[in-house]
């Protein structure tokens, strides 16, 4: 299929939705031993064909408690999320669950600084854009200014844009070669991107609001912020360009999807799907990109990223995104990036010792002896699962603690079939990763850590999303989907071909130290209608209809330990019939792998956070790109949205105004601790 046939496909509305199909090929060669087939090899495959819950998966995954009738496995035990479940569904507006609120606390559009205008939807500038908070809000952080916690940072990542619902008049600009896309509008769309730092107050209501003449206010972007580098490929040959011949001076950052929060409480902005923003005037037959008049070692290495993707027309308008010119930009994109929200001031750097791939996040954890710890999927099909680890250890010296993010061990994980988890070091002159195999130096390892991954044998994932560790030692990740599994590498842990709804996996490190080299593995819950056995999905029992989800995505841990996941079905919502939305989801004893509703999207919108305030008496959330994935599939609407007919107009409901993204909070009526 070329790329124009997704592009006019009747079915996509809206560019992302066309661009995940075009981008839906694994860029992988090294798929000889996905996680399934690992799975399949410890769990028997003839179980497997049981049905969904057959005794063998099931007390595989949760005990022989989860093959009790549903009523003696809730005697058995009970949840330790107390509220009252929400429905499933999916319509125009947000749900949370009985006895709470959820309040919208800030949205596309909404000014930042005190001398920002107004947001004014059909006059749309960069430079007001540069001042507003930006669009499609994914993760969310927060750190304190005061020791109660009712002061402090929200720090706010910007994904990605929707233009068809974002700017009057102009409609889908993927299938017409961007013809619509004047400078401007280039400009608006990357003012839109990066993140938000913006100072929020508790009042004595009990109900936060926006500080809007806050010092520390500020927005992070791809069009005029300038970084720097750390680490083992700052300055390197392959971070150099026209613009910055010493690679050390990087303009903004893109594709920030999830991200986290630094135990010194700096803000960790991931780059995840960098290579869409890049662009070539080559091309093949197919209208995909022609890497033939790069040198050969270049072009393998652009194709493993994916690079250049032709999301946006910015290589149209800035040399830098376009490879023809520009051949080197693409390598630095890709990284984790550091802001200091208490410094507004200071320039954010961009560590490159946490290695080049599509980071779905950074969350930190502590080792035992105090070092740091940093886990990052690669969100993409048949990608890996990282962790990386510093050399030193946190302390008080802030500034210490940065270079911490600069000096250290990237590991990746190999799966094996005894249930245990080895963490591979991507170390130069290790193994494989010599210049017999193109490694000149460490730096190029960070550069092309796929590659390196590919060659010490990592286990090819399901798309690796969110990875949340808890400080007893474990970690969960968050497997979305992969709709590329083949019918013969059916398994217990990926139960189904073209598996549209994910699963979620449990790691228990050594010794219950996060910093160690090795630990044990196992599956909390297989994602997806359990009542259908074809669909292979494994909850416990006493999850009701209402409980169960797809696609895994974000996730948080509460004050208790808890695991909240967050859902990205994206314009699949549809086979489920659900909307996007927060769930808590039990680790453990008898009612491990029980999950329940507690918050839904509107209609085309994503799950983004969830992020707990200390004290859990303030949940934020963030509701990115509403009305626009999957609204051919809404009842009474049933056709793709534009800014002119969107299939909702939350949050504002105004018909003068299109759906905007927003962060909402949460907050338990009548004061306390959320679900206790």
């Amino acid at each position: 299929m070329t790329r124009q046939d997704i592009l006019n496909d009747p079915a996509i509305g809206n560019k992302a939705e066309a661009f995940e199909a075009f981008d839906d090929i694994p860029t992988n060669p090294n798929l000889s031993s996905t996680i399934g087939e690992v799975v399949a090899a410890r769990y028997s495959r003839r179980d497997m064909f049981k049905g969904a819950l057959a005794v063998t998966t099931t007390t595989a995954l949760f005990g022989t408690s989860a093959i009790l009738a549903p009523k003696q496995a809730a005697a058995a035990g009970s949840s330790r999320y107390n509220f009252t479940e929400l429905e499933w569904g999916n319509d125009t507006t947000h749900h949370v669950a009985e006895g709470y609120d959820a309040d919208i606390l800030i949205r596309w559009g909404d000014p930042i600084t005190a001398d920002a205008p107004e947001f004014d939807v059909m006059n749309q500038t960069s430079a007001a854009q540069l001042q507003q908070f930006g669009y499609n809000n994914d993760y969310v952080g927060f750190t304190a200014l005061n020791d109660a916690g009712t002061r402090g940072l929200l720090c706010v990542n910007h994904e990605y844009t929707n233009e068809e619902v974002m700017f009057p008049g102009l409609g889908r600009q993927d299938r017409d070669g961007f013809a619509g896309m004047t400078p401007e509008l280039i400009d608006i769309e990357m003012a839109a991107h990066g993140g938000t730092v913006v100072e929020i107050e508790k009042e004595t209501t009990g109900a936060w609001r926006v500080e809007r003449a806050s010092p520390y206010n500020r927005r992070i972007t791809p069009l005029q912020t300038e970084m720097t580098v750390s680490g083992p490929a700052a300055g390197h040959p392959r971070m150099q360009t026209n613009a910055d011949p010493d690679g050390m001076k990087i303009i903004g950052t893109l594709n920030n999807c999830a991200g986290g929060m630094t135990p010194w409480g700096t803000y960790l902005m991931a780059e995840e799907n960098f290579h869409g923003y890049f662009w070539t005037s080559k091309l093949n037959a197919e209208g995909r990109p022609d890497l033939s008049s790069l040198p050969p070692a270049q072009a393998a290495q652009h194709k493993r990223y994916g690079v250049p993707g032709m999301w946006y027309a910015w290589g149209t308008r800035h040399d830098r995104f376009n490879i023809d010119i520009e051949p080197n930009e693409p390598n630095r994109f890709g990284w984790i990036v550091e802001v200091d929200p208490r410094k507004p001031d200071a320039m954010p750097v961009k560590h490159t010792a946490l290695g080049r791939f599509r980071h779905e996040g950074c969350e930190t954890t502590l080792a035992a002896d105090g070092r740091l710890v940093v886990y990052s999927g690669d969100d993409n099909r048949f990608d890996y699962q990282y962790k990386y680890v510093s050399t030193g250890k946190v302390g008080a010296d802030n500034a210490a603690n940065s270079q911490l993010l600069s000096d250290g061990t990237l590991f990746v994980a190999r799966f094996d079939e005894d249930g245990t988890v080895a963490w591979l070091p991507l170390v130069y002159g290790t193994g494989p990763l010599t210049p017999d195999n193109g490694f000149k130096d460490q730096g190029d390892v960070m550069i092309d850590t796929r590659i390196a991954a590919d060659l010490l044998g990592a286990t090819p994932m399901d798309r690796p999303e969110d990875a949340q560790p808890r400080g007893d030692g474990t970690v969960y990740l968050m497997l979305t989907n992969n709709s590329r599994r083949k019918p013969d590498q059916v398994n217990v842990a990926n139960p189904r071909p073209e598996n549209a709804f994910g699963h979620i996996i449990e790691i228990k490190e050594d010794g219950g130290d996060h910093g160690a080299p090795a630990g044990r593995w196992s599956i909390l819950v297989q994602c997806g209608d359990p009542s259908v056995a074809a669909v292979g999905a494994v909850w416990n029992p006493e999850t009701s209809q209402n409980g169960w989800f797809g696609s895994p995505d974000n996730a948080a841990i509460d004050a208790d330990g808890r695991l909240w996941v967050s859902t990205d079905q994206g314009g699949n919502w549809g086979k489920t019939g659900k909307s996007d939305g927060l769930y808590g989801v039990e680790t453990e004893g008898s009612a491990r792998g029980t999950s329940k509703l507690f918050f839904r999207c509107p209609v085309g919108g994503e799950m983004c956070g969830p992020y707990f305030t200390p004290d859990q008496e303030t949940l934020f959330l963030a509701v990115q790109h509403p009305g626009t994935d999957g609204t051919k599939d809404l009842a009474g609407f049933e056709r793709h949205s534009t800014f002119e007919d969107p299939a909702t107009r939350w949050p504002d409901f105004d018909p003068a105004m299109p759906p905007r993204p927003a962060v909402v909070v949460v907050t338990k009526q009548g004061g306390g601790k959320i679900a206790v």
